[in-house]
């Protein structure tokens, strides 16, 4: 069996330092918080940014590119930068997402189909998809194509098949987001049933759901996903200290289900990621 890529998603857009205080604001923290984890054991990070001083939902681009650089300069693990519109507003909103692609990071997120995302709508409309594909093919980034239902399995599987994007996918089934599919064993059995054979695929648990998730992709011969963007506890009642924390108890039940944790140069060579950063 392959080794298990852990990816580290260090913020995310909703969670805050007044939910657990070790939650990453400035590009400095993130950058730091990505590192530690790289450290603990993961070999991608995925990228939200804030604004440094109130912690809010960021898209702009510079704060992207100094995380990038923050990482790059520190250590070799792969930079997964967000194309999400969740908190995206204004005219330009496909831009504003897709500008992430000109810093030219490893993998970017690729989020297929809409849904009702808890408490508002996540709008990726085809076009949204077609348009990310294209851009992310032609500046050579690698899409983590995000998943919540079955039926977006579908619209990645015409994108594929339409040559928009390189082999092989690399699918991150996102499970138990309130409104789209729940995190249980069944749901995903059948998730990654409806794969392609080639597929390399990852999944993250939500909440209390993280180390659910994180045990069956294991087993099932998958990668797995932590970090304070997914859930900010380390067990029932007890808070992380860091997202570091997240992944070496990712890498404890991955080494004690008999599988090795990747390196990034690993992860690399499974991605299918061309050269070094």
């Amino acid at each position: 069996m392959n080794k298990v890529i852990v990816t580290v998603a260090v913020n995310g857009s909703r969670p805050t330092k007044a939910m657990n205080p070790a939650v990453p604001y400035t590009p400095a923290e993130i950058a730091d918080a990505a590192v530690e984890a790289h450290r603990a054991g993961a070999a991608i990070a995925h990228i939200h940014v804030r604004d440094p001083e109130s912690g809010t939902p960021s898209s702009r681009l510079e704060l992207f590119a100094e995380v990038l650089d923050r990482i790059r300069s520190r250590c070799d693990m792969l930079v997964n930068l967000t194309t999400s519109g969740l908190h995206v507003t204004g005219q330009d909103t496909l831009e504003q997402r897709l500008a992430p692609v000109q810093l030219r990071p490893d993998l970017c997120s690729l989020d297929i189909g809409s849904l009702n995302f808890r408490d508002r709508l996540f709008a990726n409309p085809p076009e949204f998809g077609e348009e990310a594909a294209r851009r992310m093919q032609a500046a050579g980034v690698k899409p983590e194509i995000e998943v919540f239902d079955v039926g977006h399995i579908d619209q990645a599987l015409d994108l594929i098949g339409r040559g928009l994007i390189e082999p092989p996918p690399y699918f991150q089934l996102c499970m138990g987001v309130k409104w789209g599919i729940p995190a249980t064993p069944e749901n995903l059995l059948f998730m990654r049933s409806k794969l392609p054979a080639d597929a390399q695929w990852s999944v993250l648990g939500v909440g209390a759901a993280q180390w659910t998730m994180v045990a069956m992709g294991v087993l099932l011969g998958g990668h797995v996903r932590v970090g304070f963007e997914d859930n900010l506890h380390l067990r029932k009642g007890v808070l992380a200290r860091s997202n570091a924390e997240l992944v070496e108890q990712a890498v404890r039940i991955a080494q004690a289900l008999q599988r090795e944790v990747a390196t990034p140069a690993e992860a690399r060579a499974m991605l299918h990621l061309s050269g070094s950063f």
